[in-house]
């Protein structure tokens, strides 16, 4: 006794594909279409990286005395 569950669903066969000639080869390498998308999500990710970076160094007991010796001496009116 089988029963065929609802969250199944019947797959049809994918087209072909084209052949893959040289003008169809030339058609895609030229086709920058998303190109500027991963630029900036590459640019993105490392900007969190870095961000994250900072955010470990600024935690550290010895930076923060630095930093927070530096803002002293800043505001003190000499």
């Amino acid at each position: 006794m089988s029963h065929s569950s609802p969250l199944v669903h019947s797959r049809s066969a994918a087209p072909p594909l084209p052949p893959l000639t040289r003008r169809r080869v030339r058609s895609l390498y030229a086709d920058e279409t998303g190109a500027a998308t991963a630029e900036y999500a590459v640019a993105t990710m490392a900007a969190v990286a870095f961000a994250g970076l900072l955010v470990v160094i600024m935690r550290s007991d010895e930076v923060r005395g630095i930093l927070t010796d530096l803002v002293r001496r800043a505001l003190t009116v000499a």
